[in-house]
C-alpha cells in the first residue's frame, strides 16, 4: 500500500513550483528557511522518499543532469497534475486544528511568495474555518479545562491569523 502525502508535505511542491531543482537544493533551501525547517522537521533522507513518493504519484518528473566525475544528479520539475495539486493544496485552509501548527506557516510562506492577494485570501480562510471550529465547540465553562483549553487555543490561532493579515 502506497504511503499518502501529509499536506504539509504536498508544500516541497512550492520549492520545485520556483524551478526545476535537484533534491539537495530542495533540502538546503528548505533549511535555509530556519521557520520552514522547524516546521518540517524533515530529515534529508526523508525528503528524498517525498520526492521519490510524488515522481511515482505523478506530481513530479525527473531529468539526470551529468556532472563530470561525478555521479548525475536528479532534477525535478512539476507535472501538470503536480502544478494542480500544488495550487489546490495552496489555496486551502487547513481543516484540522491539529494540523494547522505544522502545516499553516508552511503555506503562508508559499502564499507570500504567489503574492500578497494569494496570502491575504489563505489567511481569510483559514480564519473563516478557526471560527466554524469554535462555533462548533460547546459553550465556555471554565470547570470543563479540556473545552476551555481548546477554545483558548483557536482563539490564539485567530489572535495570530489577525496580526498576520495586518502585517501582509
Amino acid at each position: 500500500m502506497q504511503k499518502q502525502p501529509l499536506n504539509f508535505e504536498l508544500g516541497l511542491l512550492g520549492f520545485v513550483s520556483q524551478a526545476p531543482l535537484h533534491g539537495y537544493e530542495i533540502y538546503r533551501r528548505m533549511q535555509a528557511t530556519e521557520a520552514l525547517g522547524l516546521a518540517w522537521g524533515l530529515k534529508q533522507n526523508q525528503l528524498y522518499a517525498e520526492l521519490s513518493r510524488f515522481e511515482d504519484e505523478g506530481y513530479l518528473s525527473s531529468s539526470l543532469e551529468e556532472q563530470g566525475a561525478r555521479p548525475p544528479r536528479k532534477i525535478f520539475q512539476l507535472t501538470a497534475h503536480g502544478v494542480l495539486r500544488y495550487k489546490v493544496w495552496l489555496n486551502s485552509p487547513v481543516l484540522s486544528g491539529r494540523h494547522f501548527q505544522r502545516e499553516f506557516p508552511i503555506k503562508l510562506y508559499f502564499a507570500q511568495q504567489a503574492g500578497r492577494e494569494v496570502a491575504q485570501r489563505l489567511i481569510a480562510a483559514q480564519q473563516g474555518v478557526c471560527r466554524d471550529w469554535l462555533a462548533a465547540l460547546p459553550a465556555r465553562d471554565e470547570s470543563d479545562l479540556i473545552h476551555e483549553f481548546r477554545h483558548n487555543q483557536i482563539d490564539t490561532m485567530l489572535a495570530w491569523l489577525e496580526t498576520c493579515a495586518e502585517l501582509i
